[in-house]
């Protein structure tokens, strides 16, 4: 992230190549993040909530909710400052969820440039993502892809 006289300032889409590779820092999932989670979206699917219901599952134990991996992914990528003040909007994603995670997994997003096109009717481009969620032992929670449009640079900082 850059900082200018008026704040922090994230990539610009002449800064983004083809092949760039960020990591974010992990996230460790905890049971207080599943109930609360739960309780904003209003999923109680024993998946989630039933430790007892669990044991005997193909899990073993309680799983956190898909979306709430995907949800602290998209927080940590964030915490890069790559996207701050330059993403204009966001325009989908595709995501598979590959594997569990579990109460005290950790978990890291890394994201690697598979895309970049000029937008014709936005000043700046369409940059497409490719998405993985990895946990403590470097295996694939999730994965996938997502886009965005994002801000050319200002004729100031060119």
């Amino acid at each position: 992230m850059r900082y200018t006289p008026n704040g922090p300032v994230g990539h610009f889409f002449e800064d983004i190549e083809v092949g760039d590779v960020l990591m974010t820092q992990g996230r460790t999932i905890t049971e207080a993040d599943i109930v609360n989670f739960g309780n904003v979206i209003g999923d109680f699917n024993p998946l989630h909530f039933d430790a007892e219901y669990m044991k005997n599952s193909m899990f073993g134990k309680r799983i956190a909710h898909g979306m709430l991996t995907l949800s602290f992914a998209t927080g940590l990528g964030n915490l890069l400052g790559a996207n701050y003040g330059t993403i204009l909007a966001f325009k989908g994603l595709n995501i598979e969820f590959k594997k569990p995670v579990f109460i005290g997994d950790t978990i890291r997003l890394k994201t690697t440039v598979s895309e970049t096109r000029k937008s014709s009717k936005q000043p700046g481009g369409w940059v497409t993502q490719k998405v993985e969620i990895l946990n403590q032992n470097d295996d694939v929670v999730q994965e996938g892809e997502w886009s965005s449009l994002v801000a050319s640079k200002p004729a100031s900082m060119a």
